[in-house]
């Protein structure tokens, strides 16, 4: 089709990613048996028919069982490559990924074994594809504040590898309030600010984190639509929206891509983009998310390009930066169209 050539030549930043959800099955299999770790699947057809979910906490239990078999820095090196390599082979070529290091910390596993192997794999695809990319902690929602502090701290020491910090999982009952202080005290160490809200949580957890937590990128943000004065606002401001259809539909929050609220954004003049989530767990990468959701709502190809751009406009990369990849994006589009 040729709406999806168009998606698969174009340049793109993606946004909103867990590298723990890349953990492909095979990887998962494998790893557990390099590491000595059981899990309760026995073939890839096992561990994939685990990957049907009612909501988002059927999900974070397969994912964190999952996430059992990273030990080594080793590990976390080979998962990053993997998700690099093949989101480099869909034009990817900023990454903006999350990590979650109390998930690995509780259960014994050092902050810099973490950080070290996703920070190796980053500067390697640097070097050999060309690709930029920035990395982003995350503090687990379910866990408390205190326990957010900790990781935050040992945050603080590695600066140089870390550019912000986020709030990820069970959203449900977990406002954005819970972690004012921590967002506060990380803002003032340097680091930018990003969180999910408006995923499973109601419109009025999107404000917080704008207000509250001060970020400055909304992830998923979907239930926005149920306050017009919030998109009215969050247009004008063009903050951004790192939207994710494919999560949305297996974790139904949506029940058809139809209904997923990514043209009603850019109707409404959101800086919206296309995000993959946890690929592994929800069927498809950013060019698979980008290709099933614009043939559901009917984007049109100047959709796909402003959505492309938009990832990189809504990246924490410098002005100048942003400028030489939304260069790039044109050249590509004129070459494709140069074939049409």
């Amino acid at each position: 089709m040729t709406l999806h050539s168009l998606i698969d030549v174009l340049p793109k930043a993606e946004l909103h990613l867990h590298i723990e959800g890349t953990l492909e099955p095979e990887m998962m299999l494998a790893l557990a048996k390099r590491n000595g770790v059981e899990l309760p699947y026995n073939s890839v057809a096992e561990v994939q028919a685990a990957y049907e979910f009612d909501c988002l906490q059927d999900f974070l239990d397969v994912y964190y069982q999952g996430m059992s078999v990273l030990i080594n820095e080793r590990d976390f090196y080979d998962l990053t490559m993997a998700y690099l390599e093949k989101v480099h082979g869909q034009g990817v070529r900023h990454v903006e990924i999350f990590f979650d290091p109390q998930a690995h910390m509780e259960r014994g596993v050092a902050f810099e074994t973490v950080l070290g192997g996703i920070s190796s794999a980053l500067e390697t695809a640097g070097r050999e594809m060309d690709m930029t990319s920035k990395l982003i902690m995350c503090f687990l929602r379910h866990l408390d504040e205190e326990d957010a502090f900790g990781a935050l701290n040992c945050a603080c020491k590695h600066k140089e590898h870390i550019y912000a910090v986020g709030l990820d999982s069970s959203e449900a009952g977990r406002p954005p309030e819970l972690f004012s202080r921590v967002f506060a005290k990380a803002r003032a160490q340097g680091f930018k600010a990003v969180a999910h809200a408006g995923e499973e949580g109601p419109a009025a957890y999107i404000e917080t984190a704008l207000d509250d937590l001060k970020v400055s990128r909304v992830d998923h943000g979907n239930r926005a639509f149920e306050n017009p004065a919030l998109v009215a606002r969050m247009a004008a401001e063009q903050m951004p929206l790192t939207m994710c259809p494919l999560s949305n539909l297996r974790l139904k929050g949506i029940t058809d891509l139809k209904e997923h609220p990514i043209k009603k954004a850019l109707n409404a003049g959101l800086l919206a983009t296309v995000n993959s989530d946890d690929p592994s767990y929800f069927g498809g990468y950013v060019n698979e998310n980008y290709k099933q959701v614009a043939d559901a709502v009917g984007l049109t190809g100047e959709d796909i390009v402003t959505l492309a751009k938009n990832s990189f406009k809504a990246s924490f990369q410098s002005p100048s930066e942003k400028q030489a990849y939304l260069d790039k994006v044109d050249t590509q589009l004129r070459s494709w169209q140069r074939r049409q």
